[in-house]
């Protein structure tokens, strides 16, 4: 589902060029469930941008889904991520004047999807807020807004799910709730689940961990394999 090979990106700044990523080689299968830690700076965030396509590599190779992102488009690489890659943010990136309804269908009907508002329904109800498909964000309580998030990247039944730290604005009792919702439906649909945090408790439920630091992988632990 992910191949990197070489990966580095490079950004300017005052004080000159910065080296954000340093060489990141990775192999991620269709299924797994990928915990990736590290301090802050460590280059988590921009990883996961250049994984999902928004942000380009400097250097090296990037292939999602099977398609090298080398030589696509923005557009290209918009339409990759309508059909492959669900994001979920930290702070829920919900349009504030559209329902909830709307905020998930709205992938779908980018994509010209004829059926945008039906899937949408369903997915609402897979994620227990069929009952809320009519409120808007600021109707909704950050859990309802984060699962709000979670049905809209999962509408389009991407292979590959991209969430930067799913929980970091929720309670302990509610994080858990999102959680066990995301990794349910990861579970049943097959989904790549790829997920930047620094809760030890989500970090053991993935069956990988990858550790970066200064713009590198440094370990790489698997399930039933010590981790260096």
């Amino acid at each position: 589902m992910i191949l990197l090979d070489g990966v580095r990106l490079t950004l300017a700044s005052d004080a000159g060029a910065v080296n954000v990523l340093r060489g990141v080689s990775l192999k991620i299968g269709k299924g797994e469930t990928v915990a990736l830690t590290g301090p802050s700076g460590s280059g988590k965030s921009t990883l996961m941008m250049v994984i999902g396509g928004l942000e380009r590599a400097s250097a090296g190779s990037v292939n999602v889904a099977g398609v090298d992102f080398a030589g696509l488009s923005e557009d290209e690489l918009a339409r990759l991520r309508r059909e492959h890659i669900g994001i979920v943010f930290q702070s829920f990136h919900l349009m504030p004047a559209m329902t909830a309804l709307e905020n998930v269908a709205l992938p779908l009907e980018l994509a010209g999807r004829a059926d945008a508002l039906a899937e949408a329904r369903k997915t609402l109800a897979a994620v227990g807020l069929a009952a809320r498909a009519g409120h808007y964000p600021a109707q909704l309580s950050g859990g309802e807004q984060q699962r709000v998030a979670i049905a809209r990247a999962f509408v389009s039944r991407p292979g590959l799910i991209l969430a930067d730290e799913p929980t970091g604005n929720l309670d302990g009792e509610t994080g858990r709730k999102v959680m066990d919702l995301l990794f349910a439906l990861a579970a049943k649909t097959g989904t790549t689940l790829l997920l930047i945090t620094h809760d030890r408790a989500l970090t053991r439920r993935c069956r990988r961990v990858l550790s970066l630091a200064d713009g590198r992988i440094v370990a790489d632990g698997r399930a039933g394999r010590k981790r260096r």
